[in-house]
């Protein structure tokens, strides 16, 4: 048989982090000492108390029945008490809130959900490559908004071409910014929300990142600006939150139309979480909130010791107000993966090149504040010592 795949699946983007996880295993089996910041995964334990929810939970054989297609009314609630709880926002359980297999997969359905082939997608360039995939399965245009470090790495809307505006039909934002660790104000959402409904365009926000704000600063939510839901929705996760990134637990909130047509796509994929999960989960959102603070205050540690440390050697780096990344400028005279790779061969550093994240992330490198303090101030040493 001569086996094809589909025109779809040859459409998608190629993972980077394949090839960056490639070089790094080369560099241990070589027995290289390596500090790998090139990644985004959570290095903390998920929290006692949560794993603990889900040693009692699976025990109830009830939970090892198919759950509600569309997911369990208990977790939905807990969601919506959370939101209101940290955001001061209103959702209806019912038909505001989707539960999904990590944010991820939500942010992959939506084009699909929304999108004909030849419609168009506003995507950050920088940006998560992930929103790509999802472009691609639609068979969508995909149009980039420049993140540039003098428009504190947010879009410019008037740079946009009036032709693809007219053709676009979602919008994908993300503060705290992946990779750029950009927040965005309550002022920049308001705007994008009058933007949104000149042009018919729905807002799809990415709050991965949501709890994780430094220097006594809370990120903004999209839904607190006024008029939020009519426009758009935002998708969260509880991988970052409480490091439970392997639990796969994802949410999207906010317009009922797009979560209406989320949930009908998932009929047809899934039949949701397990049902132990979604109870843990509650667990997690309902419990006092002094791991998710613990969290944040220990990523701002992480934070002092690794910029601050590069910015006291003279290091041009940006002081990051939210996420696990910081953003650092390659020295002149490199690409940003000359100097990855410079890094990994003569520091044993392992970050991730900008331009894997779009062409405007050219001339940066993301680092990813995923080890201890101590393990950081040696990557500052060893960076600072390497002779260029």
């Amino acid at each position: 048989m001569n086996i094809k795949q589909a025109d779809r699946l040859q459409s998608l983007p190629t993972q980077f982090f394949s090839t960056m996880v490639a070089k790094v295993n080369a560099s241990i089996a070589a027995g290289n000492d390596v500090i790998n910041l090139g990644q985004g995964n959570p290095d903390l334990p998920t929290p006692p108390h949560i794993v603990e929810s889900l040693r009692t939970e699976v025990l109830d054989p009830i939970t090892h029945k198919y759950p509600p297609f569309s997911g369990m009314i208990e977790l939905k609630i807990a969601i919506a008490q959370w939101y209101k709880s940290e955001f001061n926002v209103d959702l209806d359980p019912a038909t505001e809130v989707a539960i999904l297999f990590g944010g991820k997969t939500g942010l992959v359905e939506l084009p699909v959900c929304l999108c004909n082939p030849g419609d168009a997608v506003l995507v950050p360039d920088p940006g998560y490559p992930d929103y790509w995939s999802g472009v691609a399965l639609a068979q969508a245009e995909m149009v980039m908004m420049p993140l540039l470090r003098e428009n504190a790495f947010l879009p410019d809307y008037s740079q946009i071409p009036k032709d693809k505006l007219d053709k676009a039909k979602i919008m994908f934002l993300n503060y705290p910014n992946n990779p750029t660790s950009a927040t965005a104000p309550l002022s920049f959402y308001e705007d994008t929300i009058e933007f949104a409904r000149k042009h018919n365009i729905v807002v799809a926000s990415d709050f991965a990142y949501g709890a994780i704000g430094f220097d006594g600063e809370k990120p903004v939510s999209f839904l607190q600006a006024e008029g939020a839901k009519e426009v758009g929705v935002e998708f969260y996760t509880l991988s970052k939150t409480y490091n439970m990134a392997g639990w796969r637990v994802g949410f999207a909130l906010g317009n009922k139309d797009v979560i209406s047509a989320i949930n009908l796509i998932q009929d047809h994929y899934y039949v949701s979480l397990p049902a132990f999960i979604q109870r843990a989960a509650v667990a997690a959102l309902t419990a006092p909130q002094d791991c998710v603070h613990e969290l944040a205050a220990t990523y701002q540690r992480r934070r002092d010791v690794f910029v601050g440390g590069l910015r006291e050697a003279g290091w041009d780096v940006l002081m990051p107000k939210g996420s696990f990344f910081t953003w650092v400028p390659v020295p002149k005279g490199f690409t940003s993966l000359e100097f990855s790779d410079l890094l990994l061969q003569k520091a044993h550093v392992m970050v991730a090149p900008g331009n894997g994240f779009g062409d405007s992330g050219e001339g940066y490198v993301r680092v990813g504040l995923l080890t201890s303090e101590q393990r950081l101030q040696e990557a500052v040493d060893r960076m600072v010592k390497m002779s260029l």
